[in-house]
């Protein structure tokens, strides 16, 4: 259907014959003889565009302009005038009228003014639609993504950024974790202090105990002045405590105490300094599973995990891959300056088949080797890397021994039922059965993988 139009005109005869003559022109018609019906009717459902005489019973149609102009702005009018009655039209123009056609009514004259209000509020409405989406992606910054995942992902973010509690991020490597982290601190009371990140991992012991908390002049070689550590750094802000996981045992109970106390005591130094910091940290290993090792303390775990916030993985989110791959390619046909608008179709499909396991920056690398290779418009299966390019979902299971190629139950799960749908030709009914799924469950699994059609 073009598109669903409210009539309202006193004159039954002009509503049938209009209703017969745009049915047939593919719109839907209601009629309404009185403009008070008429307004309620729009504050109550939806319309494409609203076609009214301008002279009626009690309210006028100038009047209804201006209320719906008021109340559903979203909503068109086209006002019908006498023919020659320039001074009506322009007070129904001024009143907040779309258009106006004049009687006798040319239906096809009728039928242009419609269809360029139907096609102006579908643009509105878009323009509405992305320019929510792109606020969006300024509030979370690059947390891009419109699935139920992300969605929930949000909310957590906004409800918890404002309280001061340790909030331990978990998922795999490459999901996203340390903005998830950056977000927190964006909107919280601390935004205007300092974000001040640290990889666990990526220091020796003696070292990372230094960074943190600092040192005084000559507590070990080559300590030559005092230094402050990263807790002092962070002071009013966040201090995002990254792979925590590989904190050294020997430190954990001096992060306790920090945590707890909220005092720092340098290496080498006799006295203690308060500190004021927030507490965010992030791990891709399963905790409780270290703690029940004894390679985590569990003190130290409770009072990190006071909220968890899991970052999905980036095979989880449907059709956010689309999105981000073109958020990504914006970016680098920038900096490359060239003229990359997009994916073509088949790179795209190539894109929502593969399961992703280095997540969000295994993306960002292939769009920015992508948008580098190219030579068109639009990126090209071929300017892939190879293992996406030959990736197939058939192959669910992965040989060989290298636990980095090992694949979450998730995903085998998601590859067996993709296998199983493309073999019975996308027969729900039939994979449902032999998956020993009922119908909603299958549906809901597929929509969340971002399954349409195969």
């Amino acid at each position: 259907m073009k598109g669903n139009v409210l009539i309202v005109d006193d004159d039954r005869a002009m509503f049938d014959l209009l209703d017969f003559d745009l049915g047939r022109r593919g719109f839907t018609v209601q009629w309404r003889d009185r403009a008070e019906d008429a307004f309620a009717k729009v504050k109550e459902a939806d319309f494409d565009v609203v076609l009214a005489d301008i002279h009626l019973p009690g309210m006028t149609g100038i009047e209804l302009c201006e209320r719906i102009a008021a109340n559903r702005p979203d909503i068109p009018v086209i006002t019908i005038t006498a023919f020659g009655s320039l001074d009506s039209a322009i007070a129904s123009i001024r009143a907040g009228a779309y258009d106006f056609v004049t009687k006798p009514i040319d239906v096809d004259i009728l039928e242009a003014a419609l269809n360029r209000a139907v096609s102006h509020r579908a643009l509105r409405e878009k323009v509405k639609r992305l320019k929510g989406e792109a606020a969006r992606a300024r509030r979370f910054d690059d947390l891009i993504g419109d699935s139920p995942p992300m969605k929930a992902l949000f909310s957590q973010i906004v409800r918890v950024a404002e309280t001061d509690i340790s909030v331990l991020i978990t998922g795999e490597s490459g999901a996203g974790k340390e903005l998830i982290a950056r977000n927190l601190h964006r909107h919280s009371k601390r935004r205007d202090a300092p974000f001040i990140p640290v990889n666990c991992s990526a220091l020796p012991e003696p070292l990372l105990e230094s960074e943190l908390f600092g040192h005084k002049r000559g507590a070990f070689t080559d300590a030559k002045t005092d230094r402050k550590g990263l807790f002092q750094e962070a002071e009013k802000g966040t201090l995002f405590l990254d792979e925590i996981g590989e904190l050294p045992m020997m430190l954990q109970p001096k992060l306790l105490r920090a945590i707890e106390e909220r005092c720092i005591r340098p290496v080498g130094s006799d006295a203690e300094i308060a500190v004021d910091v927030r507490i965010l940290a992030a791990t891709n290993i399963d905790l409780e599973s270290a703690v029940e090792a004894g390679k985590f303390r569990e003190d130290l775990f409770y009072r990190l995990n006071v909220m968890q916030m899991a970052a999905p993985p980036l095979r989880s989110r449907g059709a956010d891959i689309l999105a981000l791959a073109g958020h990504f390619i914006q970016r680098f046909a920038d900096r490359f300056d060239k003229r990359v608008t997009g994916v073509s179709e088949n790179a795209a499909q190539k894109l929502l088949d593969y399961a992703w396991p280095g997540n969000v920056r295994e993306l960002r690398n292939a769009m920015e080797r992508a948008v580098a290779l190219t030579r068109f418009e639009k990126i090209a299966v071929d300017d892939l890397p190879p293992k996406i390019q030959a990736y197939s979902t058939d192959h669910f299971f992965i040989g060989g021994h290298d636990p980095h190629e090992f694949l979450p139950m998730e995903e085998v799960e998601r590859r067996y039922i993709l296998h199983v749908l493309k073999a019975v030709e996308g027969n729900r009914t039939t994979a449902a059965r032999i998956l020993k799924l009922d119908r909603k469950t299958l549906y809901r699994k597929l929509q969340r993988y971002g399954v349409q059609d195969l």
